[in-house]
């Protein structure tokens, strides 16, 4: 039985990572920071085919403990600091865990089993301010966040052990994936919870900030399959994950009011507040080297992925 350690196991993409690694009959470990308030809801329905583990990736000592109790096949690193506008408030501590933190728990990995197989989350924002369209795995960075500079870092690192230990360490160049569990401070999520609530009459308007942002927008669930395949290769690489289709917010909003009936524009109001200070505009994958060399390929279309978030939604605040 393979066994697979996975960091940020309570958030959207560790949740549906560690359903997938079930399915294929690993035995799963989750990371956890130590907290007084633990948030599971995410993994509450595989809580018991599960074992969590604490150790925290602002502290080195803990992961070498942890990777030593584990003995993981694979090692999947998607904790971070996660949310875009968040890491201008915070930029050191945003730096300490999406870039640093890949370094200590490569250091790990090092230190305990060279062998160990290490998955990176990477990032389409590391593309920022793009300069190609679409973005492969050879165009250049231009982040345009504090986040987005942390993964570069991340990417960097996972590239420079494994050029420098021969440590089988891949990123995945994720585009933008969603789904009911994305957090409900993300736009897209944000969304679909708002088009629930003005639906049900809990609520009368959403507020939101640049409409015109283009992403390319895909189902977490399909992209968890992405991760796994990257780390049953011969040999590791970097590869970009997405739909090669893009979509604009405004899109997102109309065909979410759509799918309850009601028009966008009664209920939308535009909040110059909420747009960040440096935006990325456009974002959109060239997976082709994801589906000839991984045989991966989303299977969830855009209309189908926000139907099922506005649905699951209505269903949460109807109950």
């Amino acid at each position: 039985m393979k066994r697979a350690l996975i960091t940020g196991v309570t958030g959207q993409d560790g949740s549906y990572l560690a359903e997938f690694l079930l399915e294929k009959g690993y035995r799963v470990f989750g990371m956890v920071r130590r907290s007084s308030t633990e948030n599971f809801e995410r993994i509450a329905h595989i809580r018991d085919n599960i074992e969590l583990v604490q150790a925290d990736l602002l502290d080195q000592l803990s992961l070498i403990t942890v990777l030593r109790e584990v003995e993981p096949d694979e090692v999947y690193n998607l904790a971070a600091m996660s949310f875009v506008p968040t890491s201008w408030s915070q930029p050191v501590l945003t730096a300490e865990f999406t870039a640093l933190g890949v370094t200590r728990m490569l250091e790990a990995v090092r230190l305990v089993n060279e062998d160990t197989k290490f998955y990176q989350a990477s990032s389409s924002e590391m593309f920022g301010k793009v300069k190609e369209s679409p973005q492969n795995e050879n165009t250049p960075f231009y982040p345009r966040s504090p986040y987005g500079v942390a993964k570069v870092y991340g990417h960097g690192i996972t590239v420079n052990y494994r050029e420098s230990y021969g440590i089988f360490g891949c990123s995945g160049i994720l585009f933008n994936h969603e789904s009911p569990r994305r957090g409900k401070e993300f736009v897209t999520r944000k969304i679909s919870d708002g088009v629930a609530r003005i639906k049900v009459g809990k609520a009368e308007t959403l507020s939101l900030g640049n409409l015109d942002a283009e992403r390319d927008w895909g189902f977490a669930g399909d992209y968890v399959k992405a991760m796994w395949l990257m780390l049953q290769q011969d040999e590791p690489d970097d590869y970009v994950v997405g739909t090669g289709v893009t979509h604009s917010v405004r899109e997102f909003v109309r065909k979410a009011f759509d799918r309850v009936g009601l028009n966008w524009e009664d209920y939308v109001k535009v909040d110059t507040s909420l747009i960040r200070p440096a935006e990325v505009e456009h974002l959109r994958a060239d997976a082709s080297k994801a589906r000839s060399r991984l045989g991966w390929k989303p299977d969830v279309s855009f209309d189908e992925l926000v139907n099922m978030m506005v649905d699951a939604d209505i269903e949460r605040v109807s109950a």
